[in-house]
């Protein structure tokens, strides 16, 4: 017994030997901090930072891997508390959250019965799924099983609904959804993100140069979350005010419900939405993600360069604004009028882009007060130009240059500024876009007794707006077409006393496609007048690229005087100087000069974080619809009336410049909303009373 214990102690002891000495040996040094590091992580081991559970997070963060806000569940306790652990800045990263585009659900027609695993990715493999939408939700949620933290439920619709207010963006749903529907991005991914052929877009968004969730804001409406559907047309369109006003909405001309009846009035809802947010008192906060430390210089202070700042500062970029003329705005400032866009409104838009920490310089030229040169040397580390199209053209007749002749852009632009110019009692104005009809309608509140239009071609090819042309015909303006303007004629004082022009007969079609206009011989006819008004068209003023500035001589232009840039990217043969808006397309709408702002945006967004520029996918976007969504028949639509915009009558508007068109009441926004067929690319809402809805509810029994 006694030898037994003997030998065991002896045993014991030697292995303790042999074990103290592997210790020391073998010793593998943990670092305290990782336990540290991980204390102040959330542990939910979810993966959304992109490691393998918290400890491995730790890790990184130790080693210098990953940053003090890897974790994107603990938000700024957690990364306060790691920044504290490794002697670092705790700055906060932008949360991310999941979002759902998808509205498809049991409305998507079925193409075949499946009887499988109930498991997105297993009915995926079999022909991609049995309804016929490729592009839709599978309905099973799977990415409701990943998730883990309740923010995901398959809603009573059939697809997929996110709680904001539960979804941590850790990117689990994302991962898990075979069909690539569901994102998880940060607010400045989806600030960059552009329409794709794979998105799931209604025609009316495709069209759309801002590209605008348009069904989505509508649906928000409906709901009567006007606060959301601000947002949702801010996250592409800063302006939304102005462009609720003065926009001609190409959008409502693909409406899917106009296929069958009127389309939706889209572009009064926007308007409803931005009003409702700037009479309601107060501003719905903007989010910004951290400071990048860039800096951009954006040169023009109109719509393009005033999308772009705000874009750039919402990701984080410190911008600063160089405009010529005395306030912001452009050409939305000093070139349309009054009764179309009352300053104040503007004024309020523009102060809620600057509070976003936006610096701005007034009245200062470029080309004369800095040029490149200055801005290089003062520290941006990229420029934005969009210096708009101000310079008017030249009808390149005799006499005029006579007292009473102006130019369009200028004539609108001088009265915008306050400035007292003489009007006569009788004006022509010569032109048939908005700027002629601009004229005509300012000309009438500032007292001219009677004002012409004269334009050589007819009344369908004037390129203006047709509720324009519709609303100076109302106010008592006069049409006179196939006439070309020969000279202006003058009295002994070099005062303007008549135009004369000819008249003209169509003939075969030009270039454009429309036909021509020839002259009838013998046909001069004179008009009395005081005043003409030469509103022709316009283009940019680029005179600043023939100075003595080397750098700037390099910059390349077009025979349209417009800025040369790349058509995806926006970035001109100076790889630091990009540009939008008129400048580089000459004169457009206005929200086409918002959308080339922020694809501009997301170039020099990428250019000063040192990534490859690479723009933003074209295509066919804004231009024709894509196949699968283009229909010539839309079935289970029930014919309902339109909300119609209440105007001021002709007779009282000439008075004064009071705003002429008025906004929907909430009524009739909720009304005009439920119109809303809220399209995906192929599916849409029935109406339903219609006889498909009644057929499609006894199907589902």
């Amino acid at each position: 017994m006694v030898p037994a214990l003997l030998v065991m102690c002896g045993l014991g002891a030697v292995l303790g030997i042999v074990l103290s000495l592997a210790s020391k040996i073998f010793y593998v040094y943990e670092d305290p901090r990782i336990a540290q590091v991980e204390d102040c992580l959330a542990g939910a081991n979810c993966g959304g930072c992109g490691y393998a559970g918290c400890s491995a997070a730790a890790v990184a963060v130790v080693e210098g891997k990953a940053p003090a806000n890897v974790c994107i569940v603990g938000g700024e306790e957690s990364t306060q508390g790691v920044a504290a652990v490794m002697g670092m800045a705790g700055v906060l990263a932008e949360p991310s959250t999941c979002a759902n585009p998808c509205t498809g659900g049991d409305r998507s027609k079925i193409r075949y019965l499946y009887e499988g695993i109930p498991s997105c990715r297993a009915q995926m493999l079999l022909d991609e799924g049995k309804r016929e939408c490729d592009k839709g939700c599978l309905g099973y949620g799977d990415c409701v099983k990943a998730c883990l933290f309740d923010a995901l439920k398959i809603g009573p619709e059939g697809f997929p609904v996110v709680n904001k207010e539960k979804c941590v963006g850790c990117g689990a749903c994302e991962r898990t959804c075979p069909k690539d529907i569901l994102s998880v991005k940060t607010p400045s991914e989806r600030l960059l993100h552009f329409n794709t052929a794979e998105d799931c877009l209604a025609p009316c968004r495709q069209i759309c140069p801002a590209q605008i969730n348009i069904p989505l804001y509508i649906a928000q409406i409906r709901k009567g979350d006007y606060k959301g559907a601000v947002h949702t047309i801010r996250e592409r369109n800063p302006l939304l005010l102005s462009c609720g006003r003065v926009c001609p909405h190409p959008c409502e001309d693909f409406c899917r419900r106009g296929v069958e009846d009127e389309p939706v009035s889209i572009n009064q809802l926007k308007r409803f939405a931005a009003d409702y947010e700037m009479h309601s008192g107060k501003r719905y906060p903007i989010s910004v993600a951290p400071p990048t430390g860039k800096r951009i210089a954006v040169i023009g202070g109109g719509p393009a360069g005033l999308s772009c700042a705000f874009f750039l500062r919402r990701m984080g970029h410190y911008v600063t604004i160089y405009e010529a003329m005395p306030k912001l705005g452009g050409m939305i400032r000093y070139g349309i009028p009054e009764y179309r866009l009352p300053k104040k409104i503007l004024d309020w838009e523009i102060e809620g882009i600057l509070n976003l920490g936006i610096e701005t310089h007034t009245r200062v030229k470029f080309g004369d007060d800095f040029d490149l040169t200055s801005l290089v040397a003062a520290g941006y580390d990229a420029i934005f130009m969009g210096i708009g199209a101000w310079k008017d053209y030249l009808l390149k007749v005799e006499g005029e240059n006579l007292n009473g002749c102006f130019m369009g852009t200028n004539f609108l632009a001088r009265l915008a500024d306050g400035e007292k110019l003489p009007i006569g009692e009788t004006a022509v104005v010569i032109g048939g876009g908005n700027t002629a009809i601009d004229c005509t309608r300012n000309l009438l509140r500032y007292g001219a007794k009677k004002v012409y239009l004269v334009y050589r071609r007819t009344r369908k090819e004037m390129p203006a707006n047709v509720v324009e042309i519709e609303a100076a015909e109302e106010e008592g303006v006069e049409f006179i077409f196939l006439a070309a303007p020969e000279r202006v004629l003058g009295d002994e004082n070099g005062n303007c006393t008549h135009l004369e022009y000819l008249k003209m007969e169509l003939g075969e079609p030009d270039a454009s496609g429309r036909r021509r206009p020839v002259p009838i011989e013998g046909s001069e006819t004179k008009i009395a007048t005081d005043m003409v008004i030469t509103a022709i068209g316009q283009g940019p003023d680029v005179s600043f690229v023939d100075r003595d500035q080397k750098r700037l001589a390099e910059l390349k232009t077009t025979r349209r005087s417009t800025i040369e840039a790349d058509p995806h990217t926006l970035q001109t043969n100076i790889p630091y100087l990009f540009t939008a808006g008129d400048s580089a397309t000459g004169p457009a709408l206005v929200v086409t000069a918002i959308g080339g702002g922020r694809r501009a945006a997301r170039s020099i967004h990428q250019y000063v974080m040192g990534e490859e520029v690479k723009g933003a996918p074209m295509e066919h976007m804004g231009k024709s619809l894509l196949p699968d969504s283009d229909f010539d028949h839309v079935p289970g639509i029930v014919k309902k009336p339109r909300s119609s915009m209440e105007e001021l009558p002709p007779d009282e508007r000439i008075k004064s410049f009071a705003e002429v068109d008025q906004v929907l009441t909430e009524e009739e926004a909720l009304t005009e909303s439920e119109r809303c067929l809220s399209c995906c690319i192929t599916c849409y809402n029935v109406d339903p009373e219609s006889k498909e809805a009644l057929e499609q509810q006894a199907a589902a029994g």
